[in-house]
C-alpha cells in the first residue's frame, strides 16, 4: 500500500508545533509496518538546504508560478521559490504575521498533491494547509485535524485567484460564515477523518471546543475516530538524551537530582533539593493556559515552590510572566524563545510538569514528562486526560482557573513530600508506552478499509 502524506511542516526540515513533530515520527512507524509512505512539503529554505541533491520528479505551471517537485528518498518537496523560500515559520513571517498569501501558498500545496495522487492509494492530509486536496484527488482520502482552532479561513476572493468553481463557495462544500475554509472543505470532502486523541474527536463536536465547526463534525460522526498520537521514545530518552547533565532511567532516578541542581544554575534559581520546582515548556498563550500560571504564579512561589519557564507567545503573557520572575528572584525563571537543549533539561531537571491548557487536541509534553520521571500537572482535557492517570501518574485539575491550578500543584507537592509515593508514580508513568507503534498500526487499518472503499 502506497500513502501519500501531506503536511506543511516536517521536523527537522520546517517545525512550527507538535504537527512537525508527527509528521516526522509517524511516517517512520508506519514504514516499519509495511507500508510505503512519502512525505510532500512545501520547499522552504532549511527543507531545500538539508536536502541537497534532490531530484527533479515533475515540473508544472499553474496560478501564475511554475514549480518543480524535487525528491529525496521517501521525502517530496514542493519547490516554487517565490512562495516557499521566505525567513520565518511555515506560516507567519519573522515578526509573528501571517503571510498575507497563505490561502496561495497552501492552496498550490493541495493542488500538486491532488495531482501527485495518482500514484498512491490513499493520500493523508494534515490540518487546513492540505484540507483541500480531498476536494480535488479522486483517491481516497483522510484528514487529520491536529488543532480545529486553526481553520484556513479566507475571503471569498480567494475562490477564483485559486482556479476554483464559485459554486465551491456554497454551504455544503467551502462557504463558512461568508468566507472559504480550507478545513471545513476538507471536512466535507474527505473520505476519512480523525483527530490526536479520542477525547479531543468527542469535545469538538460540541459547541465548546466545536470552533463553530461542531455541527459539520456531528454530520460526519460516523467518518471521525480518535487515534492518540506517540512520541519519538528514542529522541526523548533519559537513559540517552545528550541535552541533560546527567542521563538516567527507572533504575537510578536517584540521578534525576543532578539535571534539578543543572537547570537551577542554567537559570539562576536558588539550588536547592528542599524545595519542589516546576517546569513549562510551551507557546505562552490562553490556549496553553499561560495566562493561569501567570495569575497563579506568586502562590506557586509561596508554597514554596519554584518555576522554570520556557517558551514564546503573546506579548502581554510574556510581559506578565516576566513581571512574576522580578518578584520572586531566585524562585522563578522564564526564558523566553524556544530553545532545544533548555526543554529537555526542564524535562528531566523539573519535579512535576505544568500543563494547564484550556484544550490541547493532544499533547506532547505530559508524555515526554512520564517517561523522564516528572509528574504532569495539567486540565483535564483532550489527549491530556487519554495519557494522564490522575494520582496515579500525573494530576488533573477541571476548570481552567488559577485557584483550580495552585490546588492540584498544592496536591502534587503533597505526594512530593512522600519520597515512597512520589517514586511510585515517577515509576508508574516511566513504565507507559508511548511510541508511536500503537498509533501506527491503527492507522494502517485506517488505510486498508480507505483503500478498498471508492473515493468519496
Amino acid at each position: 500500500m502506497r500513502v501519500l502524506f501531506v503536511t506543511p511542516e516536517c521536523a527537522p526540515l520546517a517545525k512550527a508545533g507538535g504537527l512537525g513533530d508527527v509528521s516526522a515520527a509517524l511516517p517512520v512507524a508506519l514504514r516499519a509496518l509495511g507500508v510505503k509512505v512519502d512525505i510532500l512539503l512545501p520547499g522552504y529554505p532549511e527543507a531545500l538546504r538539508q536536502t541537497h541533491g534532490a531530484t527533479e520528479v515533475a515540473r508544472a505551471s499553474e496560478l501564475g508560478f511554475e514549480h518543480r517537485v524535487l525528491r529525496r528518498d521517501s521525502l517530496l518537496l514542493l519547490d516554487c521559490a517565490p512562495l516557499y523560500q521566505r525567513e520565518g515559520s511555515p506560516y507567519q513571517d519573522p515578526g509573528g504575521q501571517d503571510w498575507p498569501d497563505n490561502a496561495l501558498r497552501f492552496g498550490l500545496l493541495s493542488k500538486a498533491a491532488a495531482r501527485l495522487a495518482a500514484d498512491y492509494d490513499v493520500v493523508h492530509c494534515n490540518d487546513w494547509p492540505t484540507a483541500l486536496t480531498p476536494m480535488l484527488c479522486g483517491k481516497p482520502s483522510l484528514l487529520t485535524i491536529h488543532n480545529l482552532a486553526f481553520q484556513g479561513n479566507f475571503e471569498p476572493a480567494w475562490i477564483a485567484r485559486l482556479g476554483l468553481p464559485q459554486e465551491l463557495l456554497s454551504i455544503d462544500k467551502l462557504e463558512f460564515h461568508g468566507r472559504m475554509s480550507f478545513l471545513k472543505g476538507g471536512l466535507m470532502h474527505a473520505a476519512a477523518l480523525n483527530t490526536v486523541s479520542p477525547t479531543y474527536a468527542r469535545e469538538i463536536q460540541a459547541a465548546e471546543l466545536g470552533c463553530g465547526l461542531d455541527g459539520v463534525l456531528r454530520m460526519r460522526s460516523a467518518a471521525l475516530s480518535g487515534i492518540l498520537n506517540g512520541i519519538d521514545t528514542e529522541v526523548w530518552d533519559p537513559a540517552n538524551d545528550p541535552h541533560l547533565a546527567e542521563r538516567y532511567d527507572v533504575s537510578c532516578l536517584e540521578q534525576k537530582a543532578l539535571n534539578k541542581q543543572a537547570l537551577q544554575r542554567r537559570l539562576n534559581l536558588d539550588v536547592t533539593e528542599q524545595l519542589p520546582l516546576l517546569g513549562f515548556v510551551g507557546r505562552l498563550t490562553e490556549q496553553k493556559g499561560a495566562d493561569l500560571i501567570a495569575a497563579a504564579g506568586a502562590e506557586l512561589a509561596a508554597l514554596p515552590a519554584q518555576l522554570a519557564l520556557l517558551g514564546r507567545g503573546a506579548r502581554e503573557l510574556e510581559g506578565a510572566l516576566a513581571a512574576v520572575a522580578a518578584r520572586h528572584p531566585g524562585r522563578v525563571a522564564v526564558a523566553n524563545g524556544f530553545d532545544e537543549e533548555l526543554a529537555h533539561l526542564i524535562e528531566g531537571g523539573a519535579d512535576m510538569f505544568l500543563m494547564p491548557s484550556r484544550f490541547e487536541p493532544c499533547g506532547l509534553n505530559q508524555m515526554y514528562s512520564q517517561r523522564y520521571g516528572t509528574p504532569p500537572v495539567a486540565r483535564a482535557t483532550g489527549g491530556l486526560v487519554d495519557t494522564i492517570e490522575d494520582g496515579a501518574t500525573g494530576f488533573l485539575f477541571e476548570r481552567a482557573e488559577p485557584g483550580a491550578l495552585a490546588a492540584a500543584v498544592r496536591r502534587a507537592v503533597a505526594a512530593w513530600r512522600e519520597p515512597s509515593r512520589w517514586r511510585a508514580l515517577q515509576r508508574a508513568g516511566m513504565g507507559r508506552d508511548f511510541s508511536w507503534r500503537e498509533a501506527a498500526r491503527q492507522y494502517a487499518r485506517l488505510y486498508s478499509g480507505l483503500a478498498r472503499a471508492p473515493a468519496s
